[in-house]
């Protein structure tokens, strides 16, 4: 009798872990902030419950991250985005960056399954160098350009999170050579890249109906 009651509870035990809904963790700029649901709570935002007329997302759950974790079931581990940020550490106006880059914050991302970056925007818009293809002998030096900075992200972030499903968004609308670059460089490494279509935008960042776009192509793309 009790070697039964230890085996249903064992069982039970199993099936609990089993019903558990994998965890998933941005890594993003402004297209991914919203009030609230950012970890650390001191980076800047884009998006508010109240945005004026920046925007007409006012609801968390009209951001393309809830929905592709709502509607694929999954559970948020970490948000760790980061409005204006980019990947390389120059910024606008050929400022320093590296304390917002995400090189800086790419280990802030909790245990999750799956690790969504969402980037290269602000590094296509801030006019970075693009630099060279290197991957290999990088310096602090490399990473005020996209090439190498991406590079090392990417080579870092796959040994860092092993077993981790990560996926690159890339943006509509950025320079070719910043788009070019993001695929060569994650083909590199073996990580998937989804080139975004049709995004919807209000003052360059998406809408409600922007963010539903990509939250479908993120889903799709996940499902494959």
């Amino acid at each position: 009798m009790k070697k039964n009651y230890l085996l249903l509870i064992s069982f039970l035990c199993c099936m609990a872990a089993c019903a558990q809904k994998p965890s998933i963790s941005i890594l993003g700029d402004s297209y991914s902030t919203f009030e609230g649901y950012v970890t650390p709570s001191t980076n800047e935002m884009w998006y508010y419950e109240e945005s004026g007329d920046r925007t007409d997302v006012n609801d968390v759950t009209q951001t393309w991250w809830w929905l592709v974790a709502k509607e694929g079931g999954y559970k948020l581990c970490v948000n760790n985005s980061y409005s204006g940020s980019t990947i390389g550490y120059r910024g606008y106006d050929g400022n320093d960056y590296s304390d917002r880059s995400f090189l800086s914050r790419m280990d802030q991302l909790g245990n999750p399954d799956v690790i969504l970056i969402f980037g290269a925007t602000n590094d296509s818009w801030a006019g970075e160098p693009v630099g060279e293809y290197k991957y290999q002998n990088l310096s602090k030096a490399d990473f005020y350009t996209f090439r190498p900075a991406m590079a090392f992200m990417l080579q870092h972030m796959t040994n860092r999170y092993p077993n981790v499903d990560i996926y690159f968004i890339l943006n509509s609308e950025l320079r070719d050579d910043i788009t070019e670059s993001c695929k060569i460089i994650c083909s590199h490494y073996g990580v998937e890249c989804l080139q975004l279509r049709d995004i919807h935008k209000i003052n360059g960042h998406p809408s409600i109906k922007g963010m539903r776009a990509i939250a479908d192509q993120v889903l799709k793309m996940m499902k494959k």
